[in-house]
């Protein structure tokens, strides 16, 4: 796991004064633009669906390498949903929710998702 990623996760935990820098926001985003295709081809092997607070699941069993993946997203996420309420005066678990809806209407067909009810279906 990356040290800067781990220095931000921790600051998010134990700092209610926490200020992303747009350089540290933009680093975060482009490690996200490096793992989209990764992403992308889990979701096509139908191994991995979004949930509906934002975040990535497993679908099926995850090598150790793909789950390292997909913490290091999920990590990014909670990152990015935090500076967005913060800048926008709502909460993380809310930008997550709407990000949720926003990849369930732009997620290609046959990937896994999660209504706002809890139950899975394919798309």
């Amino acid at each position: 796991m990356n040290l800067l990623r781990i220095s931000a996760l921790l600051t998010l935990l134990f700092s209610t004064t926490f200020s992303l820098a747009a350089a540290d926001l933009g680093q975060i985003k482009n490690e996200m633009k490096k793992r989209q295709p990764a992403i992308e081809a889990l979701w096509a092997a139908g191994t991995i669906g979004e949930n509906n607070q934002g975040y990535i699941e497993a679908r099926s069993g995850l090598t150790a390498k793909q789950t390292e993946l997909v913490n290091a997203e999920n990590e990014d996420r909670k990152i990015v949903y935090l500076a967005i309420a913060r800048s926008t005066q709502t909460t993380p678990d809310k930008v997550g929710v709407q990000r949720a809806a926003q990849i369930s209407e732009r997620a290609a067909k046959g990937v896994w998702l999660e209504d706002a009810g809890g139950k899975w279906y394919k798309k």
